[in-house]
């Protein structure tokens, strides 16, 4: 019994010297700590900051603010009310809101003192308030509230987290910019290469009205589908299955046009079909891939498309065997020609950077007499992307 005991005793004191071991390797230092503390707390705040400012983003915001500046209490108004309060203060939001207005008005910041902020609640704790502008910002300000005379401890922490939070909204701005923009530049792309398609397609489809009826028909149902597709109102993404899609009808349309000219290859990996990527990325691809095979170029022309499943990517190209170009052409930037041709490759390209980062843009591989090759790379799961 005794062995037993002491068999456990030693165990426990393993136990506990394995603990202490852990725990000496694991405790990070005062200062690593309350660095931790901090950036945890800011990144609370900056995901409804990211979102815009709002009394529902600024709600959620404030609780977080208020423990960076280490206030008794914090709101955040726009000079007409608060937006949102935390903390203790809230009576005080009419002369909080009148501060705001002054503060905005003037651009800078602004300490109120006890005098400034008469009250007649006899257990009131409010003795003043550190008023500053968000950075960038025209129309909000942060008031951290103090129980004493607000220290300048109290001041530069305010001056400092309304800086980092107007930076926040900048970047949220920013965001939205980025989205309208991508949105008008799928307008302008459908501007771009719609009417050059649309008149080929009716001239094509005219042409089997008296011969072929019946294929005549079958076009015009082709590019009614092509064409909702193609001018839909809604979503700035979608699958790679729909792209493809719609870009069959496209070429249904353009065989119709050249005949056995055109020649069409396609490599599709089954597994990337749901892959969400922006919308009419892939359209004015196969479009210039199809001009440069065919316009400039004498006998049958090759496109080929292929997309490949690559891990955590899917990689698409389209390929034709055309007439090609100077390189330096696409090294300046990929500019309009003539013909109103690469625009919709810098358009696409702008949007897959603006989307997915700068390390997904287009690659263009191309010479005189050696056709185009253009790649892209496109992340299977990516955020924001909802196809």
């Amino acid at each position: 019994m005794l062995a037993v005991v002491a068999v456990l005793a030693a165990l426990a004191a393993a136990v506990v010297a394995a603990v202490r071991l852990r725990a000496r390797r694991g405790i990070a230092t005062a200062m690593q700590r309350a660095t931790y503390d901090v950036l945890h707390t800011a990144a609370l705040a900056a995901d409804p900051l990211r979102a815009g400012l709002s009394p529902g983003t600024a709600a959620k915001a404030a609780r977080h603010l208020r423990t960076l500046v280490g206030a008794a209490g914090l709101t955040i108004a726009d000079g007409q009310r608060c937006l949102a309060f935390d903390g203790r203060g809230s009576h005080h939001s009419d002369q909080f809101t009148a501060a705001a207005a002054r503060a905005l008005d003037s651009h800078r910041s602004i300490v109120l003192t006890a005098s400034d902020l008469p009250c007649d609640q006899v257990d009131c704790i409010v003795r003043g308030a550190v008023v500053a502008p968000l950075s960038g910002q025209v129309t909000a300000v942060l008031v951290a509230v103090a129980d004493d005379h607000p220290a300048p401890g109290l001041v530069q922490a305010t001056l400092e987290t309304a800086r980092w939070a107007g930076s926040q909204l900048a970047l949220a701005e920013l965001d939205s910019s980025r989205e309208r923009l991508a949105r008008a530049e799928v307008r302008a792309l459908r501007a771009q290469i719609s009417p050059h398609f649309i008149y080929n397609a009716l001239t094509a489809i005219a042409s089997f009205v008296r011969t072929d009826p019946e294929r005549a028909r079958e076009l015009i149902l082709e590019f009614a589908e092509f064409t909702r597709y193609s001018f839909r109102a809604h979503g700035d993404f979608t699958t790679l299955a729909e792209e493809l899609r719609s870009i069959d009808r496209y070429l249904t349309i353009e065989r119709a046009r050249f005949g056995d000219r055109l020649q069409v290859r396609l490599q599709i990996a089954p597994e990337v079909l749901p892959v969400g990527l922006p919308f009419l990325c892939l359209q004015p691809l196969v479009e210039n891939a199809v001009r440069h095979g065919l316009s400039r170029k004498p006998g049958v022309g090759m496109v080929s498309i292929e997309a490949r499943d690559a891990g955590a990517e899917c990689h698409i190209t389209v390929e034709d065997d055309g007439v090609g170009m100077d390189p330096a052409v696409f090294a300046a930037g990929m500019p309009e020609t003539d013909d109103g041709q690469h625009v919709g490759l810098a358009n696409v390209d702008e949007r897959l950077r603006s989307v997915f980062g700068d390390g997904f843009g287009l690659v263009v591989e191309t010479a005189p007499g050696a056709g185009t090759k253009v790649s892209m790379r496109v992340p299977k799961f990516h955020p924001g992307v909802r196809a």
